[in-house]
């Protein structure tokens, strides 16, 4: 593929002009398409996409819409491809950038804010004012890959070089998909105050961002590590990834268990990722006074929140979107360093072109299934090349 002027290629890693794309039509409705392969810009860089998580968020995106946005209104019939964990290898550089070199493994983040609004100049991008306008007259320079601009469900993708994260070769491609997972519950207990190693943490949900919140709550040096949820099989996970304790909120009030557990009072912070309708309830029980609660979930319904319990106590409640001030790149360094192994939460593997089965099992829990991932067969052969 011929490039504009000022974008860098290399003879080594040959872009076509075309690449195949999932492609969402109506609500749950995908099919494989055809587009024009993107050109990077300044500040950019062309990602060939080699793996592909799929997240939980993935699927209300392609079920119901929110909280995808294209052009301003739901993402259905908008030639638009979702999915958003992806990893890859940088082939194209965009005019002037030097921060990255054509061949380099990268996971992405999934925003890149506008630069401008209050909140970017805070470093908060996920809490861009801009977010959406990235169209037209409004154009605003945001991008959130998979949400707001094209996403991973294809072969090749522009990212802004500021949501790029180097992957250390030592990392599969599979777990180099699970780093924005891990930043996520990495951005949760930054916000609740980075964790002073000795405090005490519940973690409630044991999904994938529950589960590395687990693993990243005890490589922060979080004592003790309490996991609650209702399957026994995912918490037995959660001890593998860390949890010193962990509760069946089936067989045990989980309120009273984690005071039990943590010498007859509540925990330092919380971190909610089940979206259970009672569960920012629990967690406000659960932590001490003065203590913090982070939502990494959103019920399927608006809850009923005691506000007299939080006030009376002094307990703060934060809400996080995404994987925030830069928290994949210490994510990473976790991963990188084998401080607790991200693969576990990685069940199932599927090609690109069988996404409409890992979708499947993703949603309907398929085989017990967690993580799922999709990859393009390039990065099959790129491995083979490697062997």
């Amino acid at each position: 593929m011929a490039m504009p002027a000022g974008v860098k290629t290399d003879s080594r890693y040959p872009i076509p002009e075309k690449m195949k794309a999932w492609v969402l039509g109506d609500p749950g409705e995908l099919t494989l398409a055809e587009k024009p392969v993107p050109v990077p810009k300044k500040a950019e860089v062309l990602v060939r996409i080699d793996a592909v998580a799929i997240c939980a968020t993935d699927l209300e995106i392609i079920y119901h819409g929110p909280p995808a946005q294209i052009e301003g209104g739901a993402p259905f019939n908008r030639n638009f491809t979702p999915g958003h964990e992806y990893m890859g290898t940088v082939v194209a550089l965009g005019p002037g950038v030097d921060e990255y070199e054509i061949g380099q493994r990268v996971t992405v983040e999934i925003h890149a804010g506008c630069g401008q609004c209050k909140r970017c100049r805070q470093g908060m991008y996920t809490s861009c004012h801009n977010y959406g306008k990235n169209y037209g007259d409004v154009d605003k320079g945001h991008r959130a890959n998979g949400f707001t601009t094209d996403g991973g469900f294809c072969e090749y993708q522009v990212n802004n070089i500021n949501t790029l994260i180097h992957v250390d070769d030592s990392m599969s491609d599979e777990e180099a998909t699970l780093v924005v997972t891990a930043g996520t519950a990495m951005y949760g207990l930054t916000e609740l105050g980075g964790l002073v190693a000795g405090e005490s943490v519940v973690v409630t949900g044991p999904g994938p961002i529950g589960l590395l919140g687990v693993a990243v709550a005890k490589a922060l040096g979080a004592q003790p590590v309490i996991l609650t949820g209702t399957r026994d099989n995912r918490l037995e996970m959660g001890k593998k990834l860390g949890a010193d304790h962990v509760v069946n909120v089936r067989n045990e009030d989980p309120v009273e268990a984690v005071k039990r557990l943590n010498g007859g009072v509540g925990v330092d912070y919380v971190l909610e990722c089940s979206a259970a309708a009672n569960a920012i309830n629990e967690a406000c029980q659960m932590v001490n006074r003065g203590g913090k609660v982070c939502l990494a979930a959103f019920p399927g319904e608006p809850p009923q929140v005691d506000v007299a319990h939080l006030v009376r106590n002094n307990i703060y409640v934060y809400g996080i979107r995404g994987e925030g001030k830069s928290a994949t790149h210490r994510a990473e360094a976790f991963m990188r360093q084998k401080r607790f192994d991200a693969t576990l939460i990685h069940t199932h593997t599927f090609e690109m072109d069988d996404l409409k089965e890992a979708i499947r099992y993703a949603r309907d829990r398929v085989e017990d299934a967690i993580k799922v991932v999709v990859k393009n067969r390039h990065s099959e052969a790129r491995r083979v090349a490697a062997e």
